[in-house]
């Protein structure tokens, strides 16, 4: 039962990995591919800072819970979110975008959680595979699926 626990699922999107990583730093964009927003379309979303970029960002709150996530790093290959979910804890998300040699890009997305010394949520991170995995294969099938390309 570590501090830290990563989850990440792989996938190919054909499309640009420019454009993937673009979509992803915008508040918009995020929003258009939120996986939770596929789970709960009455999630309640409401946009801050600017709209792009580092420091663009949202506050949630929706049946599996609220917070806030802010894009914290942004570059060539990769857009890194931070989440702050209260007591429930944070993590940082990663959406890396590669190109690929067969065309569009090949996708990860991770979410590293942070348990602090809190010892329910050092519990709960043996079990954020099962429980996280498939809203992450949901976040690269949207991006696949998307209509903002």
């Amino acid at each position: 039962m570590g501090r830290f626990s990563t989850i990440a699922r792989r996938g190919h999107v054909d499309t640009d990995a420019s454009q993937i990583l673009e979509a992803v730093s915008s508040t918009a964009g995020f929003t258009s591919i939120n996986p939770h927003r596929t789970a709960d379309p009455t999630l309640v979303i409401t946009p801050s800072g600017p709209p792009t970029g580092v420091g663009s960002g949202f506050a949630f709150r929706g049946k599996d819970g609220k917070g806030t996530q802010t894009v914290a790093e942004v570059n060539d290959s990769h857009v890194i979110h931070d989440i702050d979910m209260g007591s429930f804890g944070r993590s940082r998300q990663r959406i890396s975008a590669t190109p690929s040699p067969a065309g569009g890009c090949d996708v990860e997305w991770s979410v590293t959680l942070d348990a602090g010394h809190n010892p329910l949520l050092r519990i709960f991170g043996l079990m954020a595979d099962k429980v996280l995995g498939p809203s992450l294969e949901t976040g690269i099938s949207n991006l696949a699926s998307a209509t903002w390309r």
